[in-house]
């Protein structure tokens, strides 16, 4: 064999080599479940919100929990706070012994993933940026009593530019590290910071947060294309954890938003039952779990409890909330 050849069989064997090291990872034998839940979704679908929150407490017993802190919800008047939705998700949850990741910020989950107040929307960015540290402080220092808080999470995704750009514009990193700093000066827990699992690089939301969480979804649809799925392999996941972990060292990390209802253009309960079962159906929501335990993630939130309970209480489709409620029961 030629030097040129050993040279690349070298090469090649190094190569197999680091890829093995930074995509072997056993996978768990033990998932926790958790849950991302969201006022507005509950009422998106005409749902009593506090009613399927104390299911998704009661009945699934779920026991890890994100919930936004909506702004224009906390403050839909300037200088006003209202703590009423916040103070009963909160005290529900600790009276369960249950954990909270409490998101803050204007990129907080569901559409349009930009949630500013009206009155905040007509000011110029300078100025927003006084009014979202105030809302920030008000929030951190109101619940930082609260022993279920076990996580801050700062923004939702900040470094995705496909869903917020229209209406958060382009990210200002220098006050998203100055929102993680006063958060910080506030409160000693954790700090958390997500990105993209399909289109995210991991790397400043990794950087910049002392917890990194990251999404998973499988089934899309547009109107050009129809449905279609993008289902990376499960290595991905495992790579892309190891590559920031070493170049930034090893933290907590979640899969924080793993979807597992139907990808639509508009609200959900706008939809044809018919179209929202074909987007989601139960068989990919068991093969969405299925590969979501390959990616190695020990705990992972669940996306989509709201459409569960819906489709259980208003559309006579209990199947989903029965198939939740015995992942749950596998997690405690």
């Amino acid at each position: 064999m030629s030097h040129t050849l050993f040279k690349v069989a070298g090469i090649a064997v190094l190569g197999l080599v680091l890829f093995l090291a930074l995509t072997l990872r056993p996978v768990p034998a033990h998932v926790t479940y958790g849950v991302s839940f969201s006022i507005i979704q509950a009422e998106d679908l005409g749902l009593d919100w506090r009613t399927t929150y104390r299911a998704v407490l009661g009945d699934l017993k779920v026991r890890e929990l994100r919930i936004p802190a909506y702004w224009p919800r906390v403050e839909s008047k300037r200088d006003e706070y209202n703590w009423n939705e916040l103070d009963f998700q909160m005290q529900e949850a600790r009276a369960r012994d249950a954990h909270v990741v409490l998101a803050v910020g204007r990129r907080l989950p569901r559409w349009p993933e930009c949630h500013i107040p009206g009155w905040a929307q007509k000011l110029p960015w300078e100025e927003q940026k006084v009014e979202l540290r105030a809302y920030i402080t008000a929030v951190v220092e109101r619940y930082k009593g609260n022993s279920a808080v076990t996580y801050w999470q700062v923004e939702n995704e900040p470094y995705l530019s496909a869903f917020a750009f229209e209406h958060c514009g382009e990210l200002d990193e220098a006050f998203l590290e100055e929102e993680i700093a006063l958060v910080h000066s506030l409160d000693s827990r954790p700090v958390l910071v997500t990105d993209s699992g399909n289109l995210g690089t991991w790397t400043g939301s990794y950087k910049n947060g002392d917890a990194f969480g990251t999404s998973l979804y499988v089934y899309f649809w547009n109107p050009e294309f129809g449905q279609f799925k993008t289902k990376l392999p499960a290595f991905v996941y495992r790579m892309k954890e190891r590559l920031v972990d070493f170049i930034y060292g090893t933290k907590p990390t979640f899969l924080i938003e793993l979807s597992l209802e139907p990808w639509l253009v508009g609200p959900t309960a706008d939809a044809s039952l018919e179209t929202q079962l074909s987007r989601m159906d139960i068989e990919k929501f068991d093969e969405i779990v299925t590969y979501a335990r390959q990616t190695s993630f020990s705990t992972q939130y669940l996306w989509g409890a709201e459409w569960w309970y819906y489709l259980k209480e208003k559309q006579g489709h209990p199947e989903f909330w029965t198939k939740a409620k015995e992942l749950y029961s596998e997690s405690e």
